[in-house]
């Protein structure tokens, strides 16, 4: 028997049917769905990457005693780095499905479908797409925790001269604060560098390094706003080296009996009181 015979004679005894056109039509269109939403997923992934970044104040990392490694890994999102690598190789895979994916390398795939991901949730993340799925997770995934709550964990710490808070009234040398366990602290600043985009007004949050003088006393180092990058005021007129900005000062005036002004600092506007 020829071998066309046999292959015949095989065909009808499985009854081996024709797959319609359509079939591969829908498959090759699911395979690309799938790229998207891959793609899609992982864009949500980064935008919540760099929103994580975005709360991480990197200035202080050489004022911190922890390492700086120890630092970033306590607000490390390692939930969505993970969520981002399994989207990325999802959308691998999905295109490789596709009726011409077979001509790309592993090489260039990811190459491709990482490039989609961080232009997708970069553009996400501009438009705070990143802040409101992190903030979705917060509040309706218990055991999700989030950069906000490792953030409050890592900055209240005042044994180890980290402390943070809501500020509930100022002076010219100290500021009462409230932290986020509602105990009150009396901060004092005289000596302290201050960024100077606070005001040390009521209602302002702000972390601080220094170091614990007793029971809810704590001299402050380096106060700094409580956002990270990008979550300075508007109002900033003068950049300086190192992401420093000069803006009019506006802390109130001094005690009946303190000087009039205080001594110059390298970043920070003097100030005198009002007439």
């Amino acid at each position: 028997m020829k071998d066309s015979e046999k292959l015949i004679q095989t065909i009808r005894e499985k009854n081996i049917q024709p797959v319609p056109k359509h079939f591969f039509t829908l498959k090759n269109a699911a395979a690309w769905l799938g790229f998207l939403l891959a793609v899609l997923l992982g864009a949500l992934a980064f935008s919540v990457v760099l929103f994580c970044i975005q709360q991480t104040d990197f200035n202080l990392f050489s004022h911190l005693g922890h390492s700086r490694l120890e630092f970033f890994l306590g607000l490390l999102p390692v939930f969505w780095i993970l969520f981002l690598m399994l989207a990325l190789v999802l959308a691998m895979v999905s295109i490789r499905k596709t009726g011409k994916g077979y001509k790309f390398s592993i090489t260039r795939l990811a190459a491709f479908t990482t490039a989609f991901s961080i232009l997708a949730g970069t553009l996400l993340f501009i438009a705070g797409g990143g802040r409101a799925l992190e903030h979705a997770f917060e509040l309706n995934v218990n055991l999700y925790e989030s950069v906000q709550e490792k953030k409050v964990k890592l900055w209240s710490q005042p044994e180890q001269g980290y402390l943070s808070g809501t500020i509930l009234s100022s002076d010219a040398t100290s500021i009462l604060i409230e932290d986020f366990s509602n105990q009150q602290w009396e901060m004092h600043y005289d000596s302290a560098f201050v960024a100077p985009v606070l005001t040390l007004e009521k209602g302002q949050k702000i972390k601080a390094i220094g170091k614990m003088l007793g029971k809810g006393q704590f001299e402050a180092r380096e106060i700094r706003p409580w956002g990270g990058m990008g979550l300075r005021q508007k109002n900033s007129s003068l950049h300086l080296p190192g992401d420093q900005f000069i803006v009019p000062a506006l802390r109130p005036a001094p005690l009946s009996g303190a000087p009039s002004c205080r001594a110059a600092h390298p970043y920070r506007s003097t100030w005198a009181p009002q007439p």
